[in-house]
């Protein structure tokens, strides 16, 4: 029993339809990229506190887990990073116009990670980290106090 003519004519018009609405499926796709890549809003405080309380409580998680915490600091910072720049452009709220770039994102968001995991377990905060954070902090206050 084969297929009648029928069903091949079903069978060729399913085809094509799947065939289209894939087409149009990846046109639209495409379409929605574009646009999103245009209506990129900049990172605002709150959206950088989220990001930033993320990393430090995926710091805290791996650290207690026993993943090497730079690896582990590493990772939580690249992601602070990209989420930025994927969804932000690397644009941030308070900074204007500039758009900052993986890498200095990537600082930043290790300074403040380490802040945050601070504050969220620093039991798991190896010392000279701490310490290196802690110098940091008083650069970083006395150069906004001039």
């Amino acid at each position: 029993m084969g297929i009648n003519f029928f069903s091949k004519k079903i069978l060729k018009l399913l085809s094509f339809s799947l065939f289209l609405s894939f087409a149009f499926f990846e046109i639209n796709t495409k379409n929605q990229q574009i646009k999103a890549e245009k209506n990129l809003i900049a990172a605002t405080e709150e959206d950088l506190f989220l990001y930033r309380q993320m990393g430090a409580s995926y710091l805290c998680i791996a650290s207690k887990a026993e993943v090497d915490f730079k690896k582990g600091l590493g990772i939580a910072s690249a992601t602070f990073a990209n989420v930025i720049v994927g969804k932000h452009g690397g644009a941030i709220k308070e900074l204007g116009k500039e758009k900052l770039d993986e890498k200095r994102l990537y600082n930043a968001g290790t300074f403040q990670i380490v802040g945050s995991a601070l504050n969220i377990c620093p039991e798991n905060i190896p010392k000279n980290i701490k310490n290196d954070y802690e110098k940091r902090l008083k650069q970083l206050t006395k150069k906004t106090k001039k």
